[in-house]
């Protein structure tokens, strides 16, 4: 058995795989064995009670996380004259236009989130095609398309979390990383779990939230107790 295995031994030595913890719990353990020697990200994975492939059933949005996620974002925004300038004054690391569309073509993508004001929209059309599957693509509903470019690029240099329901109905988000302790990871999960509430489809019957899990980055699923949460 490598060091890997033995890790994950341990890990799962600590955990009863047929308990379900809390959400503080959940998270305490998660954070308590994630022993990889990097800062391991601290992930949910929130079974939902809808189709995705319905498209009343889809959940897709975005929440400002209270303590942001542990790490640097790199913001990029297409813009031009008064809201290029806006754009850099709130610590945007790239603004452009056509520019940015040629480099991307190019092949580059050093950044994390993008933004873009309306007008600039059919320009970056012209890169939707390796934006989208990256989940980079500037979109109205989670804030990335507005002419506010300054709040918005604040607001995803802090961390703000794009979420979206995946084909099985579970949504998968980092919520951030062990580094910054079990009850700052529990209050962001906590922010994350509300909007999850709020954006519940008025088409979905039954049991919306059915299943919560925790885990770190290389370390094994931890179970939550769904009604503690609810």
């Amino acid at each position: 058995m490598g060091k890997k295995g033995k890790r994950l031994k341990t890990a799962m030595e600590k955990i009863n795989k047929d308990k379900k913890y809390s959400l503080q719990e959940a998270i305490q353990l998660a954070v308590e064995t994630a022993s990889a020697k990097f800062d391991e990200s601290v992930d949910l994975a929130v079974k939902l009670g809808v189709d995705p492939k319905q498209s009343d059933q889809q959940v897709r949005g975005a929440v400002e996380l209270p303590h942001g996620l542990g790490k640097e974002v790199k913001v990029l925004v297409f813009a031009k004259g008064p809201k290029e300038v806006e754009a850099k004054e709130a610590g945007a690391d790239f603004v452009g236009g056509e520019d940015l569309v040629e480099k991307i073509k190019g092949g580059w993508l050093e950044f994390d989130k993008a933004i873009a004001t309306p007008d600039m929209m059919a320009t970056v059309s012209k890169v939707a095609k390796i934006l989208g599957p990256r989940g980079l693509m500037p979109n109205p509903k989670v804030g990335t398309v507005t002419m506010n470019v300054g709040a918005a690029v604040a607001t995803e240099k802090k961390g703000k979390l794009a979420y979206r329901v995946e084909k099985a109905g579970i949504v998968h988000a980092s919520i951030g990383k062990k580094s910054m302790g079990a009850e700052k990871l529990a209050e962001n999960a906590q922010a994350l779990l509300v909007a999850l509430n709020k954006a519940k489809p008025s088409s979905s019957k039954g049991v919306y939230m059915q299943g919560i899990t925790v885990s770190s980055t290389m370390g094994p699923g931890i179970k939550v107790d769904v009604a503690s949460v609810n």
